[in-house]
């Protein structure tokens, strides 16, 4: 199963609520986190169709390829405040 995996590379803990990530090359999969710390140094993945507890449990519930189906396919992470945090191209 498809995925994008989150890291927090900082030095505290981020709290993801409300933060978007989103395919901005087709305008979908998107995802709009629920409160969700995550803790320094780990990360957590968002699956495209199936839920995967031990990975954070997220997942984008779109039953059809969201990554790599487009050139170029563009996963894209905002916070809450819809500012840019990161992207990464496939």
């Amino acid at each position: 199963d498809e995925y994008v995996e989150i890291t927090n590379f900082g030095s505290e803990p981020v709290n993801l609520k409300g933060c978007v990530i989103k395919d901005i090359s087709e305008g979908y999969p998107s995802l709009t986190f629920p409160s969700y710390i995550l803790r320094s140094g780990k990360n957590v993945r968002v699956y495209t169709n199936k839920y995967h507890s031990e990975y954070g449990g997220f997942s984008f519930e779109s039953w059809e390829a969201g990554w790599n189906n487009s050139s170029p396919d563009i996963a894209t992470l905002y916070t809450a405040q819809r500012r840019e945090v990161s992207r990464m191209n496939y």
